[in-house]
């Protein structure tokens, strides 16, 4: 059980990584590229820039909880 949220956690670790680098910076980010850098005028952001935001929080959220269990079942077994 230990080793299968270990192998999550680094699973999320990576992946939460690469979001967090796809995001628009001031000079524009791997969104850019499959959004066209069209800002909408009613949100201030593209449509692939808020879906990424979505999933960068999910991600974290997982990669939160993983770290928690993580913890709780190493002290249990410690």
């Amino acid at each position: 059980m230990v080793l299968g949220f270990s192998i999550a956690l680094i699973v999320f670790s990576l992946l939460l990584m690469l979001l967090v680098l796809m995001h628009k910076g001031k000079g524009g980010g791997l969104s850019d590229m499959f959004g066209g850098g069209m800002q909408s005028s009613v949100g201030g952001s593209s449509v692939a820039e808020r879906n990424l935001d979505r999933i960068t929080i999910v991600v974290g959220v997982l990669w939160f909880a993983s770290i928690v269990v993580l913890g709780l079942l190493m002290k249990s077994n410690g």
